[in-house]
């Protein structure tokens, strides 16, 4: 079976969905495509899907009958009406994160898709289909390092644009640490609190870097997370889980080991999209999956919106500098 898939944005990661589709994922071929610039769509036409429609509105693509499923990969403030689109078109929908730029919006697509009785939301979070998350994921799990009491993590960026501002070191960077971790440990988080060590040189006027993220999970674990956007060094990306007897650490990307000019050496990435292109593929492929056997199993609307609130509190713990309550309802049976 060929699942038909429309997508909704074609910019950077919506190019790089289509490209797997198209080249490297099995079970799915790419007919629609809209785009707020048109020209990004006749290009990828030309280059990886000539047979693929264009649309200059994106709810015809949605309610194209013969569009089996969406990615929407568009400006983050389009997601909540275009996912809810596809809800009330009865269509499965991936989503790269956010899900909504608010917590309410979140809310608002998990309320519809109960109403409409299925699930048919996966949220564009890739870490959990990374091979080193699931191997710490299995070492947790098997329960080897006892409970877990404390996780030292951290997210490093060589550098960030002008354009980038303190809390998107939250909704955009801190946002995956937040929906993988409460993965990880299968726990929801208590309360947060933001602290801003010595500002770096390297940041922007405007920009408050490094900075630290505390949370408590209703577990009583303790996390602490850094993020420094403007390390240089490379793209690195950390996670140590202190168990009640042993620990464990997210395993380095592979790299040659050199001897060379009187060092020895590993290569560290610079580059995010290659240090989860595999995670993209596994996830993308795992949506065509769910989409054919007609049950998601990916990263729900759900999590969307407990990511969301999570980062609602950072951004506030950001400007009060207290610890702020994490304050979630139950989650519902739906997404059990």
């Amino acid at each position: 079976m060929t699942i038909n898939i429309g997508v909704i944005g074609t910019g950077a990661i919506g190019r790089e969905h289509i490209r797997r589709c198209s080249t490297v994922l099995q079970n799915a071929r790419v007919v629609a495509l809209n785009d707020i610039n048109r020209e990004n769509c006749q290009q990828i036409v030309n280059e990886l899907t000539p047979e693929a429609r264009i649309y200059d509105n994106a709810i015809d693509l949605i309610n194209d009958p013969q569009v089996n499923a969406v990615l929407v990969t568009s400006w983050g403030p389009t997601h909540e009406a275009f996912v809810l689109a596809c809800i009330e078109a009865g269509k499965a929908v991936f989503c790269e994160k956010p899900l909504a730029v608010t917590a309410q919006g979140c809310m608002n697509i998990v309320e519809a898709e109960i109403k409409a009785g299925r699930q048919l939301v996966q949220v564009g979070f890739m870490r959990p289909y990374d091979s080193g998350y699931r191997a710490l994921k299995a070492v947790i799990d098997s329960g080897e390092i006892g409970e877990p009491l404390m996780l030292h993590c951290a997210h490093r960026n060589p550098e960030v644009g002008d354009s980038y501002t303190t809390d998107m070191a939250i909704t955009d960077t801190l946002i995956h640490e937040l929906d993988v971790l409460r993965w990880l440990l299968d726990d929801d988080y208590a309360s947060v609190q933001v602290i801003f060590p010595r500002k770096t040189r390297k940041a922007s006027s405007h920009l408050r870097d490094p900075q630290i993220v505390l949370l408590e999970t209703t577990k009583g674990a303790r996390i602490d997370v850094e993020i420094f956007v403007n390390c240089e060094y490379g793209y690195d990306i950390q996670c140590e889980v202190v168990g009640e007897s042993g620990i464990a650490r997210l395993p380095e990307p592979v790299s040659v080991q050199l001897r060379s000019a009187a060092k020895l050496s590993t290569t560290i990435l610079t580059d995010w999209k290659k240090r989860f292109i595999d995670a993209y593929d596994v996830e993308l492929q795992a949506f065509i999956n769910n989409v054919i056997s007609g049950e998601m199993t990916g990263p729900s609307a759900w999590d969307g919106y407990a990511a969301a609130v999570a980062a609602d509190a950072c951004v506030a713990a950001q400007t009060s500098g207290e610890i702020v309550p994490v304050s979630m309802p139950a989650r519902p049976a739906f997404y059990r």
